[in-house]
């Protein structure tokens, strides 16, 4: 073979395999829809008209969830699948459990718990009826921990109280005797819960349609603001250098060496122009994603919508509700920077009176959808 045939053949084989490379990559996407990543979506401001377009449009076409290894588990699957497609959303409430509670020391918890619940109902009913599940199932439940005990399905929202409801799904599940006893770096890097979506199919549609189902939201302003300040006013080794140093590079002017090389010092409005950037230089977090993105409360029908506001009084009737033992009640300390005020509405305000009053609009308008799902009020000046 001459050196003209090696180089044609040579280049013939590296186009086909550029090519087949390509056709791969194409189908791994479509057949893999829910493992995109969904902080490239534009947090364009939400008007009215389009709400119940983004709750169809909350993740992929379909429902793909993940096919178990072993051949014979394949008719199971399918009828799984068969079930989710046929699913319409949001079902029917249910009522709870409410067998445990002995006195009326709850009237009032129990009224202001029926009502979320409803309120919440009658909002998905309005603007997402008739829709299926449209949604990677794994990408749906991801935020979801388990407790196989007491049959809880506990979706975590961070700067809502979340770290003292790992403790006390902890305690549940018998890992600790109390809540205090439990660390701050056992709760979030222990690994000893266990999420939804480490089950298989069946165990995930079981627990979704057995188990108490709870959701615990914060105030959207007072939750962002919170995660600000938990994140870029105290040393952190993570999101100073991720966040931080990408945030002060784009949209500080004239930055200096020390705060670019660091990533500290971040200022409030920076970190709201990253937040509203269609083309942030670093994705989305947990921390400050939005709990109707985070949750899914339109997919996911939520037997407990329990609030910061009240969050002692939400999560000890929510304990009692679920059998928990008598002697366990919610923690009320600080999990970290205790010493610092608790970001309140007041809090809030001093922060929000360093954004312009657009600024102040398209924040509202980024969360505008957690606002109208848990009947929060508009901040004000």
């Amino acid at each position: 073979m001459n050196p003209r045939q090696v180089f044609l053949s040579v280049l013939v084989f590296g186009v086909a395999g550029l090519l087949l490379f390509m056709y791969l990559q194409v189908w791994i996407e479509e057949q893999h829809p829910g493992r995109r990543e969904s902080s490239q979506s534009s947090p364009r401001p939400m008007s009215r008209e389009k709400i119940q377009e983004e709750i169809i449009n909350q993740g992929p076409s379909r429902l793909v969830p993940e096919e178990p290894e072993k051949k014979n588990k394949l008719h199971e699957t399918k009828s799984l699948l068969k079930q989710f497609s046929q699913m319409n959303l949001p079902p029917d409430t249910r009522p709870l459990n409410k067998s445990f509670i002995h006195d009326d020391k709850w009237k009032t918890t129990d009224s202001d718990q029926e009502r979320r619940r409803s309120l919440l109902h009658d909002f998905c009913r309005k603007h997402g009826s008739g829709n299926h599940l449209r949604t990677h199932l794994t990408h749906l439940v991801s935020r979801i921990y388990v407790e196989d005990r007491h049959k809880i399905l506990y979706c975590e929202v961070p700067k809502a109280g979340c770290s003292n409801w790992k403790r006390i799904l902890m305690v549940l599940n018998g890992l600790a005797s109390s809540a205090y006893d439990i660390t701050h770096d056992a709760v979030h890097y222990g690994k000893y819960l266990k999420k939804l979506d480490s089950f298989d199919l069946k165990g995930i549609y079981t627990r979704l349609n057995t188990y108490t189902k709870a959701v615990f939201v914060r105030d959207p302003m007072e939750r962002l603001v919170s995660a600000f300040r938990d994140k870029f006013e105290h040393p952190n080794s993570y999101y100073h250098p991720v966040f931080g140093k990408a945030i002060i590079k784009k949209y500080r002017p004239n930055v200096c060496g020390e705060a670019l090389n660091n990533g500290s010092g971040v200022k409030f409005q920076e970190f709201i122009h990253y937040l509203l950037d269609a083309q942030r230089p670093v994705g989305m977090d947990i921390h400050w994603e939005q709990v109707s993105k985070l949750c899914y409360p339109c997919l996911i029908n939520y037997d407990f919508v329990g609030k910061f506001e009240t969050l002692e009084q939400d999560a000890n009737y929510f304990l009692q509700l679920i059998g928990a033992p008598k002697e366990l009640k919610f923690p009320n300390f600080k999990d970290r920077h205790s010493s610092d005020e608790r970001t309140n509405a007041g809090v809030v305000r001093q922060y929000l009176r360093e954004l312009s009053s657009s600024e102040r609009q398209l924040t509202y308008d980024f969360y505008y959808l957690d606002y109208l799902m848990f009947n929060y009020t508009a901040p004000s000046l």
